[in-house]
């Protein structure tokens, strides 16, 4: 009778080869995008518009080590005859970036980069298994400016004019001139982390992240919360500027000053997580969740 040989000496070997790839892969990582984010947390990162890459890099590191051991026991044929093309794409755009100063192609080129390597190693597999903490860090590359810009004057100018007919059908003094809001004695302008195309980016992305937490069946019901997040987070940032509006009309331009650099971006968070979860609930009135075992 043939005697099978023990492969556990074997697959310990593999299995410590591997974790010794992805420790050097995981180490050129950090050594190619350092300086990325080095930069970044002197520039950019330390304004108030894209305060919240930060939190999105985490969470999205976060979500890729939840999946960790899925995707190693996972059996996936490797594509490399599509992962090289991504890799070496994303090596040029990273080089592009870098040379000429383009932190959208900088940073953006490890989203691809970790494409590339998926593939290469693990096959569309272990893509299909990583694609949403993937498409998640592309909410903390920054937006091109010029776009920022078209979409800002547009939004501001909606904010204001809403927030201004709200205050004044409740009764305040209050006339709008543009983004610049004059109730009582003051004039507040509406600036741009108020009401801006980062501001809406962020919150999109706190709503998709809750969508992929709750894990709805219901395509329906996740297409139409991710749709109407635009408008949630319009109506947030409306909700911001009557506050802030209110706090100055009422306790005055020093308070108005402290609320807005103290807890602007706290309210702003909590008034958008609170509509959300309101029309959440009305979206499962008509499509509710399976309960039970099937």
């Amino acid at each position: 009778m043939a005697v099978a040989a023990d492969p556990g000496p074997q697959q310990s070997a593999a299995a410590g080869l591997d974790r010794l790839s992805a420790g050097f892969l995981l180490l050129g990582l950090a050594l190619l995008y350092a300086p990325v984010y080095a930069e970044l947390a002197q520039t950019l990162w330390a304004s108030e518009e894209q305060r919240h890459a930060p939190i999105i890099l985490a969470t999205a590191l976060w979500l890729l080590w939840r999946q960790r051991q899925a995707l190693a026991s996972q059996a996936a044929t490797a594509t490399p005859r599509w992962g090289w093309p991504l890799l070496l794409l994303a090596l040029a755009g990273y080089a592009l970036g870098r040379s000429q100063d383009i932190i959208m192609f900088a940073l953006g080129s490890q989203i691809v980069v970790l494409v590339g390597l998926l593939l290469i190693f693990h096959g569309a597999a272990g893509l299909r298994l990583l694609w949403f903490p993937l498409c998640f860090m592309a909410f903390m590359v920054p937006l091109p400016e010029a776009l920022v810009a078209a979409a800002t004057g547009p939004l501001k100018a909606a904010v204001a004019a809403l927030a201004s007919a709200a205050l004044y059908h409740l009764g305040y003094p209050i006339a709008r001139a543009g983004v610049v809001l004059s109730v009582g004695r003051y004039q507040l302008q509406v600036a741009d982390a108020c009401a801006g195309l980062n501001t809406m980016f962020t919150l999109e992305a706190l709503g998709l992240l809750y969508l992929n937490l709750r894990r709805y069946r219901a395509l329906a019901r996740k297409l139409a919360l991710a749709v109407l997040l635009v408008p949630i987070a319009l109506l947030a940032n409306v909700a911001r500027v009557m506050l802030l509006v209110l706090v100055t009309y009422h306790f005055g331009d020093a308070a108005g000053q402290g609320f807005l650099h103290g807890f602007a971006g706290i309210a702003l968070l909590l008034i958008a997580l609170g509509l959300m979860l309101s029309l959440d609930r009305l979206l499962g009135l008509c499509w509710p969740e399976p309960t039970g075992l099937r």
